[in-house]
């Protein structure tokens, strides 16, 4: 009896030690899960990740909350990635600021060991809008205001170093203007001071399309390699001559060091995702396209990114001095 019964223990202990992988791939998840929106609630990027959240949450069986933690950039999704455990229970959006702003400041964080890049799910459409009543009807006015009258021309973005503030200093270093950049926490923020006046013009994702549809905000040009399917007559700023290109594929991420069994789960949950029609009607209504990269493709990306962004800042002369 006391031999079956140490080897009874034996056994179990040699299962406990060869199965923890499998046995944590089984459990997960157990219990509800974060996923970081480091913009502001109300704005397009929000409602693309609560239809994410909502969608993967049905193939996982449990609730992802969406916490929302606007400021630096977008920054504050990455910095609790690196102090959050790596069990899957804590995801983020890392936006394209952590390829870039690490290059311009001193961060929390190590872009290309700091993180787990699950899976790409879809990107932006940007775009830079005026008030309906301003008298710059067109990318050529801008330029020839800008030239006439240097940095009294104002616009906003999502903050600095995103992907609205750098596709702008792009576009107006190869124009050779000066213009004066308005940072904001997001999406809504930045639509709240066009549309109250304090800003002349915004760079943004496309929380401004249902103020162009109302007629409200006039739509100069997008960011894209092509122009948009909602604004065929709209053109880019590429196809006007400024080599300025910006779409900012994003999807989901987690912490450094996730057991590979969780990170298939939760690539497997959210690449579903982009079948649902849910989602995709997000997608649509603002204007972002599925853009999927699984998890070594996404964290290839993260890779070639990561220095194609340090040419870019070199060349803007946005570099950190240090």
């Amino acid at each position: 009896m006391h031999t079956t019964r140490r080897r009874f223990i034996q056994q179990t202990a040699a299962c406990s030690i060869a199965l923890p992988a499998l046995a944590l791939a089984q459990a997960f998840p157990s219990r509800t899960i974060r996923y970081i929106c480091p913009w502001p609630a109300g704005g397009s990027t929000d409602a693309v990740i609560r239809a994410l959240a909502e969608s993967a949450a049905k193939t996982l069986g449990q609730q992802i909350i969406v916490d929302n933690k606007p400021g630096a950039g977008g920054m504050l999704g990455a910095n609790e990635l690196v102090n959050a455990a790596p069990d899957g229970y804590t995801l983020s959006q890392l936006p394209h600021g952590v390829f870039r702003i690490p290059h311009m400041q001193k961060v929390q964080f190590d872009t290309l060991k700091d993180f787990t890049w699950i899976a790409c799910l879809t990107g932006y459409t940007f775009g830079l809008v005026v008030p309906a009543d301003s008298p710059i009807k067109s990318i050529k006015d801008l330029v020839d205001y800008a030239k006439a009258n240097p940095e009294k021309f104002t616009y906003g973005s999502t903050g600095t170093g995103t992907s609205p503030h750098l596709a702008v200093e792009e576009f107006a270093q190869r124009a050779g203007i000066k213009l004066t950049h308005v940072p904001f926490k997001g999406n809504a923020d930045n639509m709240q001071a066009i549309l109250g006046g304090h800003t002349m013009a915004a760079s943004d994702a496309t929380g401004w399309a249902p103020h162009v549809a109302a007629g409200k905000l006039r739509l100069l040009a997008t960011y894209g390699s092509k122009r948009t399917k909602r604004w065929p007559d709209v053109p880019t700023l590429d196809e006007l001559g400024y080599k300025t290109v910006s779409d900012s594929p994003f999807g989901v991420c987690g912490p450094k060091g996730m057991e590979a069994g969780v990170v298939r789960t939760l690539h497997d949950a959210f690449k579903k995702t982009l079948e649902d029609p849910a989602v995709l009607a997000t997608f649509d209504k603002y204007d972002q396209s599925v853009i999927y990269m699984n998890t070594e493709d996404y964290t290839k990306f993260a890779r070639e990114t990561f220095a194609a962004e340090k040419a870019t800042i070199e060349r803007l002369g946005m570099a950190a001095k240090g």
